[in-house]
């Protein structure tokens, strides 16, 4: 891989993200309270009120950040009567995952190249 394509292939992966469903993924665990929320439902399904024993927030901030969270296809809410339960959505860290695993394929291959470029220019 040559200079040339080094830069254009970096210069891609930096270009602006437009797809709205990734923001909305990364913007939901962009927040620590939220990626608390997610790290419990991992253990298995929850109430509400045992998402927010943790938290000292009010409830009415809880439920924003669950509306954060069900927004970014990250959780799933079922209502029990007056209880509202929540589980991980199976399908939520898709394309996150996607993404950080091209992006690692991509930057392992041009830091490689640049190494392999920058060996062949010290001689």
């Amino acid at each position: 891989m040559g200079r040339k394509t080094l830069i254009n292939n970096l210069v891609k992966f930096l270009a602006v993200d437009d797809d709205a469903k990734l923001d909305e993924v990364f913007g939901a665990l962009a927040d620590a309270t939220r990626r608390g929320i997610v790290r419990r439902l991992v253990q298995g399904p929850a109430t509400v009120g045992e998402l927010a024993a943790p938290y000292s927030i009010s409830a009415p901030a809880i439920s924003r950040h669950l509306r954060v969270l069900e927004r970014a296809g990250l959780l799933e809410r079922t209502r029990d009567g007056r209880v509202h339960r929540c589980s991980l959505a199976p399908d939520g860290l898709t394309e996150a995952r996607r993404f950080i695993e091209d992006s690692r394929a991509l930057w392992e291959g041009n830091l490689d190249a640049l190494a392999q470029f920058l060996e062949a220019t010290d001689d």
